[in-house]
């Protein structure tokens, strides 16, 4: 079950990664419309400048605009077992039905399920629209379901033969016909049962805007201690990009009234004190150097040269883009109490700056999210705020060196560079050496990796199967007890492995896409290798 739920939190994390550039557009586009820093006469609706922006602004939109499409269409990519592509496709398809049954089941006999389909889709009114089509508004939640459903019935029914009179209707085809019966029942469950969804989400959103500061610490201790299971999805997708805490989520929430909070001197706390839950990046930006120097200096001297060449990548990665699972990695495995900590102070940073005032879609690393979206088109008019984040970062910064030091000189922890423990970066040379072979000329550093790893993880006939998120491989095995030590997989690079059972996570970094694809193409080589020499022995 486990297993399960990581792996559809994984593929969850694929259609979230068209967000931060995304994000970046329309930051950048609403900050070039605001006079305050380009002039008033740029800002005029007869400006060619503005009219420019105007075009790029409503493009950044595009992935906003359409969440519930992108999150359906993109889950299938780490769902499917097999030709993904193609389930996307009918998830596509069965999404786009799904809705129209609900569109005409609401108009026709809205009475009975107590929804008005004759007013507009406007915010508050329980309807949406999507492709067009007038709807229940069940924002991501109803598309990952469906897209759910879709999937699973893809996995059962794709591969299933047909009689050859019936032949046309085999793979896609098949798949399609079953959803489209079960979108019926689905549109008549989701009418009957989502405006009572709809009420227990307004209640939850005022809860926690009563919540406060301890609803602050408890999301963002969750989002961080829940790094090692794959599950911390789970707490900040709802909030980020659903309705758990605002309708349409805090990123889209605070996109739409980006221009009209830089513009205003009110305290942006009292304009939106549901952004607390989008402050636990914080601990990305100001959290990971103080770790980062508390594994430096702890380090033997001799070491520490090693150590910088392994910290700072993992240090400008979490700055940077908020991708914190390669420093988190670094020292997770050697010591897990350190990353307790870690989510305690990350917490804690998140709640002290909530209660002096700090609010905002601060989700991510400086260049996503933190620059483009907070500081530079807020500082005009809040410029107090964005001071009192940094020095209450920079504090925090510093109780994290002094803490992680302390720790880890106190208790003798073995974490990277530590005497005896020393943690080398090994390369695939070292990896190719250690079994007798010399590395070749010029090869796909990728391909060869997933060679490895292939070959660590027992084999293509022991992979169940295979997904991935940001920076991790998310793999479940046919038998745990045919993969190798995590010796070898940290000679091919890998910042560390998860073991649950038969579920496997892989950390590999932010090229754990391309990676992911070559050892498919590695698997199905494999396997179509294993079974020619038996249809020969048939034949």
């Amino acid at each position: 079950m486990l297993s399960q739920i990581q792996r559809f939190g994984g593929a969850m994390f694929t259609p979230v990664l068209l967000f931060p550039f995304a994000g970046i557009v329309v930051g950048i586009a609403i900050l070039l419309q605001n006079p305050m820093f380009v002039g008033e006469a740029l800002t005029k609706p007869d400006s060619l400048f503005f009219q420019i922006i105007k075009v790029v602004e409503d493009g950044g939109w595009t992935v906003f605009r359409n969440m519930a499409l992108v999150f359906a269409v993109g889950l299938p990519i780490g769902l499917a077992n097999k030709a993904q592509a193609r389930a996307c496709l009918a998830v596509l398809v069965s999404f786009l039905a799904w809705n129209y049954f609900i569109n005409i089941m609401g108009s026709t006999w809205g009475e009975f399920f107590n929804v008005d389909f004759t007013q507009e889709p406007t915010m508050g009114s329980g309807l949406g629209l999507i492709a067009g089509i007038k709807t229940l508004d069940t924002s991501i939640i109803g598309a990952i379901a469906i897209s759910g459903i879709v999937t699973a019935i893809h996995n059962r029914f794709y591969d299933k033969p047909l009689p050859i009179v019936l032949g046309v209707f085999q793979g896609t085809s098949f798949v399609v016909i079953v959803a489209f019966l079960v979108m019926i029942p689905c549109a008549w469950l989701t009418l009957l049962g989502w405006p009572k969804v709809q009420m227990g989400i307004e209640s939850l959103q005022a809860f926690l805007r009563t919540a406060g500061a301890l609803g602050v610490w408890v999301y963002t201790f969750l989002e961080r201690i829940l790094i090692p299971t794959g599950l911390h999805h789970f707490v900040y997708g709802p909030f980020m990009f659903g309705p758990a805490a605002v309708e349409g989520g805090i990123q889209v929430y605070w996109a739409n009234h980006l221009l009209e909070f830089s513009q205003t001197t009110t305290p942006l706390k009292s304009l939106f004190p549901e952004g607390g839950f989008g402050l636990f990046g914080n601990s990305k930006i100001f959290g990971a150097p103080g770790i980062a120097l508390a594994l430096y200096y702890t380090a033997a001297p001799e070491n520490r040269k090693k150590i910088a060449g392994l910290l700072i990548p993992a240090v400008l990665t979490a700055v940077l883009v908020g991708v914190t699972e390669p420093l988190e990695f670094t020292f997770l495995f050697i010591s897990p109490q350190l990353f307790v900590i870690h989510a305690l102070l990350a917490a804690s940073m998140a709640t002290a700056m909530y209660l002096s005032g700090v609010v905002g879609n601060m989700g991510g690393g400086l260049i996503d999210t933190m620059l483009p979206q907070d500081w530079i088109p807020m500082f005009h008019n809040h410029s107090g705020m964005i001071f009192t984040q940094i020095g209450i970062g920079l504090l925090f910064m510093a109780i994290y060196f002094v803490v992680f030091r302390e720790l880890i000189l106190r208790f003798n922890l073995k974490t990277p560079g530590r005497e005896e423990s020393e943690v080398r970066l090994y390369t695939k040379a070292d990896y190719k050496a250690s079994r007798g072979q010399k590395a070749a000329g010029h090869v796909d550093e990728q391909l060869s990796q997933a060679a490895g790893l292939l070959q660590a993880l027992g084999g293509a006939g022991n992979i169940a199967t295979v997904n991935n998120c940001a920076t991790r491989l998310r793999i479940t095995l046919v038998d745990a007890g045919r993969m190798q030590s995590d010796d070898v997989f940290t000679a091919l690079g890998a910042h560390g492995v998860v073991r649950r059972g038969n579920a496997v996570q892989v950390i590999v970094g932010l090229n754990v896409p391309q990676v992911r694809d070559r050892l498919e193409t590695l698997m199905e080589a494999s396997l179509s290798t294993e079974k020619t020499p038996m249809t020969e022995a048939i034949s």
